[in-house]
């Protein structure tokens, strides 16, 4: 069996797939070139001190406000927390205590907090690089995300915090911050997060104290840098604050840290006797591998103030005053070899006023103030109170009252003008028709305020007062306007979806519109669904309508059709419908008018259909329908056998029928009973349609045995049919792959010789090749013939 397939081609596509990996920032640590035990460490909760052994709340009350001092001026200290809140007795919590032993650390002792472990950052030579996050799993904080918009993603969080009252208006810690983010080029775009936020109790947004002076900015390692490495090269972008940056780790090591800052002190100005709360918080950025500290000097907690009188003269023993007004307390005694120790109670709690050292205060607030002079070897101090009795002046501001009058409600209600005047709780109200009565603050106010018959542009007098002793005096301009009416009014009342109506507002200067913004009297807009709309009118002076105007438009519903693409064949017909529905009128691009046409050409039909509100263009492609084409035949034993693509119509399955002379069709793809070496046409079509197509083929057969005895039977190969087609070639072998013979239109038969002389039996090789003269098919086939000579 032989089988001669037709030529086609093919495309091969190749999908490439790209992928990053990111790479994980890794730079080892600048080497020092020191043995384990080489240079002075500080010592960080070492057992020879006392303080290693406390606990976080004797840290901050004993440690950091006192120092281990006897001192009297202690701030109420409360909450005190550690996170992670390991325990004292932990070797591996993030928090401690230091002393700087036999270095020159600028602080002599206090409390260290470490994105590690703490006892690492001191001690002996070691890398500090201890993530915290494999002891406790710690993460990010918020506080310290809001205060640094770190542009890494935070971990290693620690943090201290403590609530507090001060008695004085200013609150200081001296500090340093180290890192061994000073690695490499680091500091030029890395920093581990670091702020000492502090916000009253009762709320507010935190003060991030660790900043530079001078609006120099926040405490990091990328804002305090040299222009150099730790080894003197160039750090590779430019210094900034360098003057703050207190050097890198030299052979007197001082810490674990690569290098850290001069020491800073962190200042706020609070208010004394409120509650304040403190968070110190440092954390890793983006990874955990390098890790940075903040110390806090021990005593550096920094309180205190005092009072007096400025004419010098006694002052009674209680005072009224509005809004803290200031008032300067002078003690008695002016002796600069005294001690002076001032004290306020607010009613409920006596508090030392922090700073207060010399013999004159300030009273910012109400309540009792006593000051306490010492002299040198007296154990009981002299005192000294006055009360100090404080009001609130409510808020209060100019205003104007707008009154929208209606035939029912033609006077002003000047209650309506008191949140407009003051928002201050418990606030009394007087409206004065004159200016004079209400700067006498008699009893000449409006008494009935509900029902004023005031007029547009008056002005009244406002008294707002607590009650008390402590007022204000504002001016209440009256505005008065006629309550508009609103009208509405649209361009259509029924719309098809996706079409647009102008709506027209009348009554008004401006308006407010409930389905959208804008104050303008017309609105244009694309409606999809069945809408109602809003509008109410505003005055002039800002009246609004009491009611609205309403309007509803009608949205019908959308005109749609079953018109689509169709294929055909050529030469066919097809019906193109536009599909049915309500009050629904046609025109084709054809001019006519009915639901459905029928055409026989190709080409793009349109239809617009109309239902009354609205108009929709529909468009069809009449395209032509892919013809069937032959892909394969075989013939064997005089049968052919017919293989073809049947694309299907309008995505319809089609059937097919075929022919070997264009006139008899059938349904079977096998043909029988032909011809050797004959020329055939074949045909395939879609039955029932127009799309045809058909292909030459020559019934080639060869006879693999030849005897050329001169019997006249199989004496020869006999290529002569194959001479009238175009770019006819072929040749013999032999089994060593030499040509023996090569067939020509001139010469189409072998006889078994070559120049010749009789080849001797044996098995031979033929190819040849062809061209049909209509399709162009370039035909090909080869095989093996028995050569069988008798000598």
């Amino acid at each position: 069996m032989r089988r001669y397939l037709l030529a086609f081609s093919f495309l091969l596509s190749t999908n490439l797939l790209f992928s990053q990996v990111e790479q994980t920032r890794k730079v080892p640590k600048p080497n020092t070139g020191l043995a384990k035990k080489q240079g002075a460490f500080i010592d960080v909760n070492t057992p020879t001190y006392a303080e290693s052994s406390f606990n976080i709340t004797q840290l901050v009350k004993d440690v950091l406000i006192s120092s281990g001092t006897n001192s009297c001026v202690t701030p109420q200290v409360s909450n005190v927390q550690v996170s992670p809140n390991l325990p004292a007795s932990n070797e591996d919590r993030a928090w401690g205590y230091f002393h700087r032993g036999t270095t020159n650390f600028p602080f002599k002792d206090g409390i260290v907090l470490v994105t590690g472990k703490a006892k690492n950052t001191g001690n002996n030579y070691i890398d500090v690089n201890s993530p915290l996050s494999d002891i406790v799993g710690t993460g990010s904080d918020p506080d310290l995300v809001a205060a640094t918009n770190p542009s890494k993603a935070l971990k290693d969080a620690v943090i201290l915090e403590f609530d507090f009252i001060p008695t004085s208006t200013q609150v200081k810690f001296n500090y340093l911050f180290a890192s061994e983010e000073y690695t490499g080029t680091f500091p030029c775009s890395y920093s581990d997060a670091f702020a000492l936020l502090l916000r009253p109790v009762a709320g507010g947004p935190y003060q991030n104290m660790a900043v530079l002076p001078g609006s120099a900015g926040p405490v990091s390692v990328t804002n305090i840098r040299p222009n150099v490495q730790f080894d003197g090269s160039p750090l590779g972008c430019a210094a900034v604050n360098a003057t703050y940056f207190g050097g890198y780790n030299t052979t007197n090591i001082e810490t674990n840290f690569n290098g850290r800052t001069v020491p800073l002190t962190a200042t706020a100005t609070v208010v004394a006797g409120q509650a304040y709360h403190f968070k110190m918080v440092i954390a890793d950025a983006g990874d955990t591998a390098y890790d940075s500290a903040v110390f806090l000097e021990g005593g550096s907690f920094n309180i205190g103030v005092e009072l007096l009188d400025p004419s010098g003269a006694t002052l009674p023993g209680e005072i009224n005053v509005c809004d803290n007004v200031p008032q300067v307390i002078t003690a008695s005694v002016s002796d600069p070899n005294v001690n002076y120790k001032w004290y306020y109670n607010n009613g409920t709690t006596t508090t030392v006023v922090q700073g207060a050292t010399t013999n004159s205060i300030t009273a910012i607030q109400p309540g009792t103030y006593t000051v306490e002079v010492t002299y040198p070897g007296s154990p009981c101090p002299g005192t000294a109170s006055i009360i100090i009795n404080g009001g609130t002046t409510p808020s209060a501001q100019d205003a104007t009252l707008l009154f929208c009058a209606t035939p029912d409600v033609p006077n002003f209600d000047l209650n309506f003008a008191k949140p407009l005047i003051s928002n201050t709780p418990g606030a009394i109200f007087h409206f004065y028709v004159n200016q004079a009565d209400a700067l006498a603050q008699n009893n000449s106010y409006i008494q009935d305020p509900y029902h004023f018959n005031g007029t547009d542009g008056q002005i009244l007098y406002v008294v707002v007062s607590n009650g008390g002793f402590c007022s204000k005096m504002v001016k209440l301009t009256l505005a008065k306007e006629t309550t508009p009416v609103a009208t509405l009014t649209t361009s259509k009342f029924k719309i098809c979806p996706g079409d647009s109506v102008v709506l027209t507002a009348t009554g008004g200067t401006t308006y407010h519109w409930s389905n959208f913004s804008g104050t303008g009297a017309t609105q244009t807009v694309t409606l999809d669904h069945t809408t109602t709309f809003e509008v109410y009118a505003v005055g002039a002076k800002g009246c609004t309508s009491t009611l609205p105007a309403k309007i509803t438009v009608e949205v019908v519903p959308e005109i749609v059709t079953a018109l689509k693409d169709v294929e055909t064949c050529i030469g066919d017909r097809v019906t193109l419908d536009a599909g049915t529905g309500p009050n629904y009128i046609y025109l084709w691009s054809t001019g006519e008018s009915t639901q459905t046409i029928s055409v026989d050409k190709l080409g793009i039909y349109s239809v617009v259909i109309d239902n009354g509100y609205c108009k929709r263009t529909f468009t069809a492609k009449v395209l032509a329908a892919a013809s069937p084409f032959i892909t394969g035949l075989s013939y064997e034993n005089n049968t052919l056998t017919v293989t073809a693509n049947n694309p299907p119509i309008n995505n319809i399955p089609t059937t097919l029928e075929y022919s070997i002379d264009g006139i008899n069709w059938q349904t079977s793809n096998v043909f029988s009973g032909l011809t050797n070496n004959a020329n055939y046409t074949v045909y395939v079509k879609t039955q029932g349609r127009s799309c045809e197509n058909s292909v030459d083929f020559f019934t080639l057969h060869i006879n693999n045995v030849i005897t050329p005895n001169q019997d006249g039977i199989n004496d020869v190969v006999d290529l002569t049919s194959l001479g009238n087609f175009e770019n006819f070639t072929g040749s013999i072998y032999d089994r060593y792959g030499v040509e023996v013979f090569r067939f020509t239109k001139q010469n189409p038969i072998w006889n078994g010789t070559v120049g010749g002389k009789i080849l001797p039996t044996s098995t031979y090789w033929y190819k040849f090749n062809f061209q049909y003269p209509k399709s162009k098919v370039q035909m090909g086939t080869s095989g093996w013939i028995m050569l069988k000579n008798r000598e």
